[in-house]
């Protein structure tokens, strides 16, 4: 059985102190595994039906072939570990700004490390995914020009509720032209959100792309005894 509380590894960076931390949940005796950056929790391996909705709800509209997915946001892994897990995907590369959060996964610090390091398919690159995005270079490194079948975001808050102000332009109708200039002919965006459908961003979502939707996603928070929603968007 592991301590109750361990702080694994505590970084400074350019965002802000980042610590990854793991306990032990008392009910169920399971290890926990947190994400903070300075005093802002960012992620939890308790709380991971948003990300896995994100790539079930991004990936179900695209036909059975061969799929090119990238994802922006490594976190702890799990929307990369559920699109690994759909027999089309051909490859994933996933897109994080700190090298720290992936030096956890190399090292294995995180459970789901080992697993994303050793699948041929995905490769993990360090980045500014909202730069890459924006300014014509693409998502890839070593093919500018790639295009994708599936873009999952998973990096803020909310369209409005963002880690860093450069990365609001991307939630405008300029900066969602230029993402979906990476996207192949049918291709899929999809965005998760802590907070509930906003309707400012449905309507710039509409402006950009030929449909998109909101879905709620609701799961059990057993810290408060209640459930709790994410939403996922979806446009192509």
């Amino acid at each position: 059985m592991s301590m109750r509380f361990e702080e694994i590894d505590w970084r400074p960076t350019a965002m802000g102190d980042l610590s990854l931390r793991r306990r032990r949940d008392p009910a169920s005796g399971d290890d926990v595994y947190e994400v903070k950056l300075g005093d802002e929790f960012l992620m939890s391996s308790l709380f991971t039906a948003g990300e896995i909705a994100l790539t079930r709800l991004g990936l179900e509209q695209l036909p059975d072939s061969e799929l090119d997915v990238a994802v922006g946001g490594l976190g702890l892994g799990y929307t990369a570990r559920a699109v690994l897990e759909d027999r089309r995907v051909r490859s994933l590369t996933v897109i994080e700004a700190l090298g720290e959060v992936i030096e956890w996964h190399e090292r294995g610090y995180v459970p789901l490390g080992a697993s994303l390091t050793s699948d041929p398919r995905c490769r993990l690159v360090q980045g500014d995914f909202f730069a890459m995005a924006g300014d014509g270079s693409g998502l890839d490194p070593q093919e500018p020009d790639r295009r994708f079948h599936a873009i999952l975001l998973d990096i803020d808050h909310s369209p409005r509720h963002v880690l860093h102000p450069s990365h609001s332009a991307l939630y405008e109708p300029k900066g969602l032209r230029a993402l979906a200039r990476l996207l192949h002919p049918g291709g899929i965006f999809a965005l998760w959100s802590n907070d509930p459908p906003e309707a400012a961003f449905n309507a710039v979502l509409a402006e950009v792309f030929t449909r998109s939707e909101s879905h709620v996603v609701d799961f059990p928070n057993p810290l408060q005894g209640k459930p709790a929603t994410n939403t996922v968007y979806v446009a192509g």
